[in-house]
């Protein structure tokens, strides 16, 4: 028996004025606001009374908002919302506006029940359309968000709203808990939610029942064969929007499509860490997979080989988004990674980067220099990509022919002049660099330096005339010199070219919501700093965990710097064997500040954490 016959209710559009059953319109007609309990809904005029009463907003704004306010009627906003699109001004202080979170926290605790922030990424999606219907949840103004095998938790925004809880228990056979949450929320949720969740029962429907799982692992060539459910169905188009959409709101980076045997998982990356979504069935998983390779002009029959591919959208505030494939063959089928770039990210302020005053104007200064070659290092996902483009954003004046020879490209930019690798017609670094040459530029941009033919080209431009930027993947900076002289680079082509090296990291941000300051632990940062002489800061910040960073205590991510100049003491030391300890040594009597000294600096503005340097930052750099 299905939810709709469970409860007497046929499915409802959201935009639907059928007329409900008389016993819930009349219990809703009750007008007054009724702390006891009871099956009603809040109305204007109560909920503000209550809210004088308790010092909260004052009788003359209140009064001025229930003259202008319409006729109460079940079609208007939420009570809540009413009042803060009013932004009544709170009558304690610090007298701020009072937003609809401070309404609802307010309401959780008249009524005595839990405030609840709703975190989408915490709510098993697939599973909420199959303890209510759609339009059972929008006339009780309700929305599952957690469920056990011994009760079901709704958020509500109507507490004094409570038949259906009854009813709902003797259904599902499980303990009703209720929390209060934003009604904008609920209502929104609610019809993302009940969507997805549709969506999929609706493409396993189409589907006929087979599955996308292996019957043997070995059979290799049978990857992500089976099943016959089509990517243009609707149910899959809007699967794959909403999570395209979803995942510019929560600020992911990357958007994780793992086949499994029994069920797919969907795992966003957001601010480095990983975050499980939901989980799909494999026959829809490979269907949504499929879909995104059309969007990516990918080869959707090839399964059984890596490929990439990338996609230009739109987010739901209008800007452009570029997101790049990646696809893996794996033993329950293909593996879709998607990497989500900025534009806006790619091309911002170094101090908005996490750049000091000191480092900015340095680094400023360097790609200043009309010829010479200037490295960025760090591992994968350091940040240096977003660096070279802020960088070469800044640079492209309408005076200088800025080319860039990538793999692959991660960000299209009108100013720049791209060129993507491709090594099946044999054009790799190295010959991508030797065309830039023969295309008269002023600056040129290499991807990476893997080899050393890209290198002695890279090289060979900066001695003709030409700023060259590329990336290495070493530890820190001084590693960067040593990696170009185990490539073959002679150290006195180094010693004529190498403008300098920027290092970087990227560290969690504290959450401003929530972060709490402490007395400094004197140890730890002796610990860190050491044998630098920096004063140990009176208080530091610390993470602590609220709605807004998903308890993390985190939210967002800034850089971390050592910047190290070929000074001319330098280049004097530059021999053919270089020590690293040694060259690291001179590096900083020479001014280079370390990464870890860079990540106190963070510490002591409050900006991050101990853990945070101590687990990115390498201890041996400085």
């Amino acid at each position: 028996m299905s939810s709709s016959d469970r409860f007497g209710l046929e499915e409802i559009p959201a935009n639907s004025t059928q007329v409900r059953p008389a016993r819930a319109l009349a219990s809703r007609r009750k007008p007054d606001f009724d702390v006891s309990g009871g099956n009603r809904v809040l109305t204007l005029r109560g909920v503000l009374d209550d809210l004088v009463a308790a010092g909260l907003v004052a009788r003359a704004p209140a009064d001025e908002l229930l003259r202008r306010a319409p006729t109460e009627d079940a079609r208007q906003p939420h009570v809540l919302e009413t009042i803060a699109k009013a932004e009544l001004v709170s009558a304690r202080p610090p007298h701020r506006v009072l937003g609809i979170e401070d309404l609802t926290a307010w309401l959780a605790e008249r009524c005595g029940l839990p405030y609840l922030r709703i975190d989408p990424l915490k709510v098993d999606v697939a599973s909420i359309g199959e303890l209510v219907t759609a339009a059972y949840a929008k006339w009780n103004r309700i929305l599952p968000v957690a469920l056990t095998p011994q009760k079901a938790v709704f958020a509500t925004c109507e507490p004094y709203l409570d038949e259906w809880v009854s009813e709902l228990q003797q259904v599902l056979k499980r303990q009703i808990e209720r929390v209060v949450a934003n009604p904008r929320d609920i209502d929104r949720y609610r019809r993302e939610f009940f969507g997805v969740s549709r969506s999929m029962r609706g493409a396993r429907a189409v589907h006929d029942g087979a599955s996308l799982g292996l019957q043997n692992l070995e059979a290799l060539v049978e990857l992500g064969k089976g099943g016959s459910l089509d990517a243009s169905d609707s149910h899959i188009v809007y699967l794959v929007d909403w999570l395209l959409q979803y995942a510019f709101e929560q600020r992911a980076s990357d958007i994780h499509l793992e086949p499994r045997r029994d069920a797919g998982n969907i795992r966003f990356r957001i601010d480095g860490v990983m975050h499980s979504v939901c989980q799909i069935p494999p026959v829809v998983m490979a269907a949504v997979t499929s879909r995104i390779k059309i969007l990516g002009r990918m080869d959707v029959a090839e399964k059984r080989r890596p490929q990439d591919g990338r996609i230009k959208t739109r987010t739901t505030e209008g800007s452009e988004a570029e997101m790049r494939l990646s696809t893996m063959p794996t033993a329950f089928g293909e593996k879709l990674v998607i990497r989500i770039f900025n534009p806006e990210a790619l091309q911002q302020d170094l101090g908005l980067l996490g750049f000091e005053a000191e480092e900015a104007a340095a680094w400023s200064e360097m790609t200043s220099q009309a010829h010479g070659i200037i490295l960025v290092t760090g591992p994968t996902g350091s940040g240096k990509t977003t660096t070279l483009y802020s960088t070469l954003s800044r640079l492209a004046t309408p005076d200088v022919n800025i080319c860039t020879v990538e793999d692959p490209i991660e960000n299209l930019v009108p100013a720049l002049n791209q060129m993507q690798v491709n090594h099946g017609i044999g054009l790799d670094f190295a010959s991508g660099v030797r065309t830039l040459l023969r295309q008269d530029p002023d600056i040129i941009m290499v991807g990476e330096i893997r080899d050393l033919e890209t290198a002695e080209m890279a090289v060979q431009a900066a001695l003709t005339g030409h700023l060259v930027l590329s990336t290495l993947h070493t530890n820190d900076a001084p590693s960067a010199i040593t990696r170009l002289l185990d490539l073959g680079v002679p150290h006195y082509l180094i010693n004529a070219t190498l403008i300098g090296v920027l290092a970087q990291r990227l560290v969690r941000t504290l959450c401003p919501h929530c972060k709490a300051t402490v007395a400094a632990d004197a140890d730890l940062w002796a610990s860190l700093v050491t044998p630098w002489q920096l004063p140990v800061p009176a208080r530091i910040a610390k993470p602590v965990g609220c709605v807004e960073c998903r308890n993390t205590g985190y939210y967002g991510r800034a850089g971390l710097y050592e910047l190290l100049r070929l000074t001319p003491g330098l280049r004097e030391s530059m021999t053919r064997e270089v020590d690293e300890p040694r060259l690291r040594a001179q590096a900083l009597e020479h001014g280079m500040r370390p990464l870890r000294i860079s990540g106190a600096h963070k510490i002591a503005a409050g900006l991050t954490s101990f853990d945070e340097v101590f687990r990115t930052a390498p201890m041996r750099s400085g």
